[in-house]
């Protein structure tokens, strides 16, 4: 019986590797954005004598909107493959390895996480309010209200996240 434990224990053990592809598949999203990126960028230089000052703006919202999310996409990447895949043990002595690569668990991921969605909710708020014009009245209610969901949902969980002591 000990042995089927054993077994078990072992195959349990190993199915983490089938997250992976999982991360690869992140890889291949970091691709698809990066493409995205490179159009938006096209997009405002054909358009620099063009475009109004508002539109430019929310041009380059648009270009740090991409921006955060690929980065948040790094810290998933990373920290997911170091938690609950296997340690990037050649990389640790690199010259180009984050900081923060290997310090950040499960926790800190969810904090990164909830703070990224409401600085992108943010950006896509003011972009909102740059083009107001072109929004019903009803739309901007609705994502001032999500955007305020989002807030006071990262706040809350970062409260609890300190009073069980795991906040730094």
């Amino acid at each position: 019986m000990k042995r089927l434990e054993s077994a078990f224990e072992h195959m349990l053990f190993a199915s983490r590797w089938l997250m992976a592809p999982v991360f690869f598949g992140l890889i291949l999203a970091l691709l698809v954005l990066l493409v995205k990126f490179g159009k938006e960028v096209w997009f405002l230089f054909s358009h620099i004598m063009s475009a109004s000052g508002a539109e430019m703006i929310i041009g380059v919202l648009s270009l740090v909107d991409i921006a955060l999310i690929m980065s948040l996409l790094i810290i998933i990447m990373f920290s997911g493959y170091e938690n609950f895949v296997s340690k990037m043990e050649d990389l640790h002595s690199h010259t180009d390895r984050p900081e923060w690569m290997g310090h950040i668990g499960f926790s800190d991921q969810k904090i990164k996480l909830i703070g990224s969605i409401v600085a992108i909710s943010g950006i896509e708020l003011l972009k909102a309010f740059l083009n107001v014009d072109n929004v019903s009245d009803r739309h901007l209610a609705w994502m001032v209200g999500i955007h305020v969901t989002f807030l006071v949902s990262g706040v809350l969980y970062a409260v609890m996240d300190r009073l069980q002591g795991k906040g730094h």
